[in-house]
């Protein structure tokens, strides 16, 4: 199958409402509105919970257990990576699958920890840069891999919410028909995507204009891939607490609840959802599950999923600014040498 696009999500720069002098001040509003609400949850719910039992149930899980969830851990970030592959077959650009994975990995568990600015953009584009790609090519790729995580959340979440609507706590005044309200938006952009990559996708395919912004869509089979795999990602992360519950859930529940609780962090803005994903569990599934338990199982998700994989990128990422520093050392030690005059002439 041919490259189908070299040019996605190529934007013209118009003024639009998000460069209107209203907007900034109204995210900031909303976003610490969000964050008030989000801080008064966690508090209140931390006031509640025994610790000691959330320790003893954290070193209680089993070896085994802990095992198989880095397993998981691993394929999860395997799948992630490929997001990067689909940019490289877009963009067209020569860097080999292995180092692909090996950028995208670090920007990946740096973007987690440290969010998206920091991790997911300056990390590729520092390190893509280094490696030989010019922006626009870095831009191509960050912005393939942006959309291809939210685009399969849209689909996931929409068929989750709609097939298995997330049992609300008692004191909830949300039914399961809102919820599936909210799967049948997400699920709508979803399909609205994959349809615009069909009708004006591809090499040869038009610019679809929205409110102004020129995009340049991939061809209908990257978008189905696009989907598919962010899929595939989104639940292998949620198998990864399912498995450290130890069956204490049902895993469209677990499933669900992550759903959610990753909107809940973008929307905080707080780097790694620290807190907010535990307060969205505890909310979600306090009900269900057994606080101790619930949250030891999100602590060893933090450290196996979070943790030991930044620790992992930050050596990497120490080797390569090593190499980096190395070239550079070198190049200038080069430049500075003196021309050597030609030998004298002997008869």
């Amino acid at each position: 199958m041919p490259p189908e696009t070299t040019r996605a999500f190529a934007w013209s720069d118009p003024r639009s409402w998000q460069q209107q002098p209203w907007w900034p001040w109204t995210k900031r509003i909303v976003s610490l509105a969000f964050f008030l609400l989000v801080a008064w949850l966690i508090v209140s719910r931390a006031r509640t919970i025994e610790w000691g039992s959330v320790w003893s149930s954290l070193k209680a899980i089993p070896v085994g257990v802990l095992g198989l969830a880095g397993l998981l851990t691993v394929l999860t970030y395997a799948v992630y990576c490929s997001f990067d592959l689909i940019g490289r077959y877009c963009s067209r650009h020569k860097l080999s699958h292995r180092l692909v994975l090996f950028i995208t990995f670090i920007s990946y568990a740096f973007n987690l920890n440290l969010g998206t600015i920091v991790g997911g953009v300056a990390f590729r584009y520092r390190l893509y840069g280094h490696y030989g790609l010019h922006g626009g090519q870095i831009t191509h790729v960050t912005a393939l891999s942006m959309v291809t995580n939210w685009i399969g959340y849209c689909a996931l979440a929409g068929l989750v919410f709609l097939l298995w609507p997330l049992p609300m706590p008692p004191q909830w005044d949300l039914g399961s028909g809102d919820v599936r309200w909210l799967g049948a938006v997400a699920l709508a952009i979803a399909v609205a995507y994959v349809a615009a990559a069909a009708w004006r996708g591809g090499r040869d395919g038009r610019d679809l204009v929205i409110r102004g912004r020129r995009i340049s869509l991939p061809g209908w089979r990257i978008a189905m891939l696009q989907v598919v795999l962010s899929s595939i990602h989104w639940m292998l992360m949620a198998s990864i607490i399912f498995v450290l519950l130890q069956g204490k859930a049902a895993y469209p529940t677990v499933l669900a609840t992550l759903l959610v609780a990753a909107i809940a962090g973008v929307i905080a803005h707080i780097p790694a959802g620290l807190g907010v994903t535990e307060a969205v569990f505890v909310a979600l599934m306090g009900h269900q599950v057994d606080h101790g338990p619930l949250l030891a199982a999100l602590l060893g998700y933090r450290g196996i999923y979070y943790i030991a994989p930044l620790a992992i990128a930050a050596v990497a990422q120490l080797v390569v600014e090593l190499q980096r520093r190395r070239d550079a050392q070198a190049e200038d030690d080069t430049e500075a040498a003196p021309p050597q005059s030609p030998a004298p002439h002997t008869s």
